[in-house]
């Protein structure tokens, strides 16, 4: 029975990885577990496990990703690696109990490959060379924002490989947990059991003379302090945040308590991003994935904080907003004209 459970988790894995999957989701239904794959395109269920059949998948998944196999009243994170069709994969998981007495599980699907190049990424090449060029500042907080699968990691590591490979910068990352592992740089994971926390974490770090220090998230306002106080020591801080996009960053981290003067004294950028199709030629019907990049920075991040301080909106020019990239990209042909996207500068 073991070895038919471990074909099927496998099966899963590798279905999804063939999919473009980012994401996992097996949840409780009243009846049946139900499988589900996020992708850029969005969630859509693909199949149904029986409550014996799901139950055990689960269990195993924990077991590979040392969680605690009895525990399911509690939430608890993990992550591991596994081979598939001779490509590394990195896999995160997240589990929840649920009202039904049975447990929801998010996997997090990640290539274990080398960092791209920004440039690979990014749908135009100003964007990458811009990004490149703010990621050389000597110190302060650079924000890369965005919605759950848009690839801000994925970003964060390029720009991280880049100050590595091309500046020799000596980078300390602070995660929770690491997503990718990187030969290159040094990666602490957060270990609260143990007694290392963001504050510890840091304050170990900053006697270990970094250049660049990354934290993996700003969840709370703890962390958010955190990464700011770790900016005014003099070092670049690099970190991701959840906000709809670049100037909304800006409130997000006054709900968190970070004073407007303390944005002026350490922010250097804030980068929202989305991922789109962009097709190599007119007609094609497989795209490539790129992403579109919304970054405020220099004086017009200056004029936006002013505004959030006086309560008034604040709009970048619509050439750099999404709405306006989007439309040059339709106009050359390059991406899909999605009417969604089009329309809406958030999505």
């Amino acid at each position: 029975m073991q070895e038919i459970i471990e074909r099927k988790c496998a099966d899963l894995l590798q279905k999804a990885a063939d999919c473009n999957t980012t994401d996992i989701h097996i949840q409780p239904a009243p009846s049946c577990y139900k499988v589900s794959f996020r992708s850029f395109e969005g969630l859509k269920q693909v199949t149904q496990l029986p409550f014996d059949l799901g139950d055990r998948m689960i269990a195993y998944f924990k077991y590979l990703s040392l969680l605690d196999m009895s525990e399911k009243r509690k939430p608890q994170t993990g992550s591991f690696h596994l081979p598939i069709k001779n490509k590394s994969f990195y896999f995160r998981i997240s589990t929840l109990p649920s009202v039904l007495t049975k447990e929801s599980i998010v996997i997090r699907i990640m290539p274990d490959e080398a960092a791209k190049p920004i440039r690979e990424l990014a749908a135009f090449r100003d964007s990458a060379s811009l990004l490149e060029k703010i990621s050389e500042a000597g110190q302060g907080l650079i924000l890369l924002t965005g919605p759950t699968g848009c690839g801000k990691s994925t970003t964060l590591y390029s720009l991280l490989k880049h100050c590595s490979d091309k500046l020799n910068r000596n980078i300390i990352t602070l995660e929770d947990p690491v997503e990718r592992k990187n030969q290159a740089i040094l990666q602490i994971q957060v270990n609260e059991k143990a007694g290392l926390d963001y504050a510890a974490g840091l304050k170990a770090i900053l006697r270990h003379d970094p250049d660049i220090i990354m934290i993996g998230e700003i969840r709370d306002a703890e962390t958010a302090h955190i990464a700011v106080r770790a900016a005014l020591t003099g070092h670049l801080v690099f970190s991701t945040i959840h906000a709809r996009h670049s100037v909304g960053c800006l409130h997000r981290l006054k709900d968190l308590g970070i004073s407007y003067e303390d944005m002026s004294q350490t922010l250097v950028a804030v980068s929202a991003q989305r991922i789109l199709p962009v097709y190599a030629e007119l007609g094609d019907e497989m795209p490539s994935y790129r992403a579109l990049y919304e970054i405020l920075h220099g004086s017009r991040l200056e004029d936006a904080i002013s505004a959030a301080k006086d309560n008034m909106a604040y709009s970048l020019p619509e050439r750099l907003s999404f709405r306006g990239q989007i439309r040059e990209g339709v106009t050359i042909g390059a991406f899909a004209q999605q009417k969604e996207a089009a329309e809406d500068p958030s999505a």
